[in-house]
């Protein structure tokens, strides 16, 4: 156990055409119920552990809003027949293949194929922001890869309740933390453009980048 038309990266002229992106299957990657972020964050650290010339094409992708209300479907913890859950917050891990397989989504939390092909994943869990609400309207932050590995930080302290007792018990392994910072998660969270690393997106802009 481990414990988006987008411009295919110049590195990727580097790798081995005859190779992919090897990722362990969904029951051997680290993976702790609640704490996507670090879920994506080992995925990451597996890719420049193991596969490091592939990291360039890999990004961390937080989505959110400014309400911290994003619906999304085919999810594990959903509750009716299409499996629609309520976060405040989501992150999935994409790599653009450098063959003929397009964006690919790694997505430890849904019930579809790991991985998904992005517009087959986008439809199934994004729907169409048409259908919804302007408050349920997704954004997305798009982080490289080795940006999210140097710079992301979290004491976990989201998931404790007031009492100082967990919501969800929190991964076997350290909290991450960079020489800069404890807990910078909220800036990863944040849709404010001006705020944190990566390109915020809006539903739409994501697509045409990654597809």
């Amino acid at each position: 156990m481990l414990c988006l038309g987008a411009n295919i990266p110049t590195d990727c002229m580097e790798m081995d055409s005859l190779n992919e992106l090897t990722l362990p299957s969904i029951d051997e990657c680290c993976y702790t119920s609640c704490y996507c972020e670090e879920n994506v964050w080992k995925l990451c650290e597996y890719v420049k552990n193991n596969q490091n010339s592939f990291l360039p094409a890999c990004y961390a992708v937080f989505i959110s809003n400014r309400n911290q209300t994003i619906p999304l479907w085919f999810q594990k913890s959903g509750k009716d027949e299409n499996y629609l859950a309520i976060w405040d917050y989501h992150v999935i891990f994409i790599y653009n293949s450098c063959n003929d397989k397009g964006t690919l989504v790694y997505d430890l939390d849904s019930i579809l194929p790991f991985p998904s092909p992005l517009d087959e994943y986008a439809t199934m869990t994004f729907q169409f922001d048409a259908c919804l609400k302007p408050i349920y309207h997704r954004s997305f932050r798009v982080i490289p890869a080795d940006t999210f590995l140097k710079a992301f930080a979290s004491d976990r302290s989201r998931m404790r309740k007031p009492d100082g007792t967990w919501i969800k018990d929190p991964p076997p392994y350290p909290c991450l933390s960079t020489p800069e910072s404890t807990n910078n998660i909220d800036e990863f969270i944040s849709m404010d453009p001006s705020v944190g690393v990566g390109e915020v997106m809006k539903l739409n802009q994501f697509l045409e980048k990654f597809l």
